[in-house]
């Protein structure tokens, strides 16, 4: 495709960006510099969801890939580019005709499609890996920009390496390009080197000395190999930066890109420093960050700011008393604009019934008296092991009440012997279908082996251990181990899944597989089944 084929291009008129001076836009880079991020990548349906939660959000640009980079990238930004509505939806490409082209293929049935073109600019890049004169680096920016704006009125670009670009020849490429038609710049510390005064005195540098500089949204995209791409990125705002490139949790290449929570926040908690808005839906910054997390198996570190699990948690007995009279005393934010439901006070063994009622309510469960009752005696027996009682700990305990699994089996008993120079045992007392009582014994390559075989033996139901996974619930060293398995059988066409949580990992490892053992007997008594000879397997 050539630009003139498109009869609908757009014309490369500027957009009018000194209309909203006082907002900040948030230009989310999660689906591709995020993804770029080793362990980091997301199928199709990943991208899609994804990209449906920062659209609710109130993201400006979502930058959903690099449709060149393969068929996979370019059909999830097609994608994207088709659904999502409300947010502008983007596709990089580099300054060539084949980037550009395909890039356009990939958004231009957005509701609001973007080009953003790029091309390093620095002396590094240009001696290195370019091999091109400061010449040829104009000739083929200005062409680039030209080519996306003939089809698509909004189009962004970036000096790759702007923050180790001499001053002069970026600001020579920077007003070539505006005049070229691009309607946003943006100006990346790519290796995360620059310093947050020097970073903001290149964005006011820009302002001062680019003559056309009020024709375009200036935007920063800055990485956090030094620890300094939020603070660089909120230092090119207050120099007159009005779009962030961002992502969720800060994933991306190498230490990652600035944080988007942690610049909405900063934004909004010091609004009276900054003055400054942005469209951001707060309430759903931690829920995202979760997806995100649930989605690439990052986890986010306790610590980390706006979205850990501590960010809102107080252990101090000096900070609880200050919390309790005035929240201001410790906290600058609120939970609840974050997403996070409240400050972590936590239960204890001295809770009572109500105070265990009101916190099931709250996490959105509904319990009988019943089964209340049933929960509280569980609860007391795990705040016997536990200092503390966590929202997580209570989750594992109601979600006991969410199967529809029958205990056909129950495990009334269990003791284990293992060490470097014991042969590990277990025995297992059972309660079996017809209320019978059982005990029997195994060895095994560990005590989790052991535990499975004499389990085994007990049932007589035979499955191959297919998938054995141990979390902590909670935190702490006292946490609750939680053990999610799952078992085969008819050589692999059936599944089951069993899972647990107890502070005794062992002993979670025994009622998960129990758990999974129940759930082939019920399907068995329906002939939903046949089982497969074969052994656990579990050398534990």
């Amino acid at each position: 495709m050539t630009p003139s084929d498109n009869s609908s291009a757009a014309s490369s008129t500027p957009t009018d960006v000194e209309a909203d001076r006082n907002r900040v836009r948030i230009f989310d880079t999660t689906l591709r510099d995020g993804e770029q991020s080793p362990g980091a990548s997301m199928n199709m349906a990943e991208k899609l969801e994804l990209a449906r939660a920062l659209a609710g959000m109130g993201v400006d640009v979502i930058e959903a890939g690099f449709p060149i980079a393969s068929v996979g990238d370019f059909d999830s930004v097609r994608a994207i580019a088709a659904e999502i509505t409300g947010a502008t939806v983007c596709g990089l490409a580099r300054c060539n005709d084949r980037d550009i082209d395909r890039a356009w293929e990939a958004v231009q049935f957005a509701q609001k499609p973007r080009i953003h073109v790029f091309l390093a600019t620095s002396a590094i890049h240009r001696e290195h890996k370019l091999r091109m004169t400061r010449a040829q680096i104009v000739e083929r920016a200005v062409a680039g920009v030209r080519r996306a704006a003939a089809v698509c009125k909004d189009v962004e670009f970036s000096p790759e390496d702007a923050a180790r670009t001499e001053i002069e020849f970026l600001r020579e490429v920077i007003e070539a390009v505006i005049d070229a038609g691009a309607t946003t710049v943006n100006i990346p510390d790519t290796v995360g080197y620059a310093m947050p005064s020097q970073y903001a005195a290149v964005i006011r540098a820009l302002i001062e000395g680019v003559p056309n500089i009020g024709r375009a949204v200036i935007s920063t995209h800055c990485h956090d190999d030094l620890g300094l791409a939020v603070a660089n990125s909120l230092a090119g705002v207050e120099a007159g930066a009005r779009q962030v490139e961002c992502t969720i949790n800060g994933i991306g290449e190498r230490a990652g890109n600035a944080a988007l929570e942690e610049i909405v926040m900063a934004l909004k908690t010091r609004h009276d420093y900054y003055g400054l808005e942005t469209n951001i839906k707060t309430e759903r910054l931690f829920p995202v960050s979760r997806m995100l997390s649930s989605i690439t198996g990052m986890a986010v570190q306790r610590n980390k700011a706006i979205v850990g699990r501590n960010a809102f948690a107080h252990e101090a007995g000096i900070h609880q008393d200050g919390m309790l009279k005035e929240r201001s005393t410790y906290e600058i934010m609120r939970p609840e604009d974050v997403g996070v439901s409240r400050t972590d006070l936590v239960l204890g063994k001295h809770s009572g019934r109500h105070a265990l009622r009101d916190r099931v309510v709250e996490m959105g469960y509904t319990l009988s008296e019943e089964q209340i009752e049933t929960l509280f005696h569980d609860f007391k027996a795990l705040a016997d092991k536990k200092k503390e009682v966590y929202d997580e700990d209570v989750a594992v305990l109601v979600e006991k009440f969410m199967g529809d699994v029958p205990a056909h089996w129950q495990l009334l008993s269990l003791h284990t012997t293992a060490g470097t120079s014991v042969l590990p045992t277990a025995t297992v007392s059972i309660r079996r279908p017809d209320g019978e009582i059982v005990q029997d014994a195994a060895i095994g390559d560990g005590p989790v082996d052991a535990i499975f075989k004499a389990v085994e033996r007990v049932t007589g139901v035979h499955a191959n251990l297919h998938e054995f996974v141990v979390r902590s619930v909670s935190q702490g060293k006292d946490a609750q181990g939680e053990v999610t398995l799952e078992l085969e059988v008819e050589s692999g066409e059936s599944t089951f899944r069993g899972r647990a949580a107890s502070t005794d990992i062992i002993e979670a490892s025994a009622l998960a597989y129990l758990n999974a053992v129940n759930a082939i007997t019920t399907r068995k008594e329906r002939g939903q089944v046949r089982e497969v000879v074969g052994r656990p397997g579990a050398g534990a």
